[in-house]
């Protein structure tokens, strides 16, 4: 007599484990404002070199440990680039000041009103080799900025 093994249903299980890797990942990248005690600013004022680099620049406090990056984007009129690279934040609790420099290529920064909008962020181990990072939002801030000549 041949015994025939039961076949057993894998797609609801699969789609269970996957509905829930996608939640884990979806409320681990939603932003819910500062994390206590974690805090970022933008200085009012950005500065244009003559070769068109921009420098932003403000303020950051955060007492998480691990790879955390204060990363920031410039918007002028309804074109938003990225500003640099992200900067290592040093997350000690106390507060630090960032900079950003970059030559933005599809935007031609010229003095005048801006917008900043900057994030501190948390970069965390993934639950599964697919997913090797996951971002974490510490702290996020827009704020409307003056772009102005460098040496004015």
């Amino acid at each position: 007599m041949r015994v025939r093994p039961t076949p057993v249903r894998v797609r609801p299980r699969v789609a269970g484990l996957l509905g829930a890797a996608l939640l884990a990942l979806l409320g681990a990248a939603t932003p819910a404002g500062a994390a206590a005690g974690e805090t970022l600013s933008v200085a009012r004022m950005g500065v244009i070199a003559s070769d068109g680099t921009v420098t932003l620049t403000g303020t950051y406090r955060c007492s998480t440990a691990g790879a955390v990056y204060v990363t920031s984007n410039l918007r002028v009129g309804q074109t938003q680039t990225n500003i640099g690279n992200g900067v290592r934040a040093t997350c000690d609790g106390n507060e630090h000041s960032w900079t950003s420099q970059g030559k933005p290529a599809q935007l031609h920064a010229q003095p005048g009103p801006a917008r900043v909008e900057a994030t501190l962020t948390h970069l965390t181990q993934g639950p599964a080799w697919w997913l090797p990072v996951l971002p974490e939002f510490l702290a996020q801030q827009s704020q409307d900025i003056m772009l102005v000549a460098d040496g004015s």
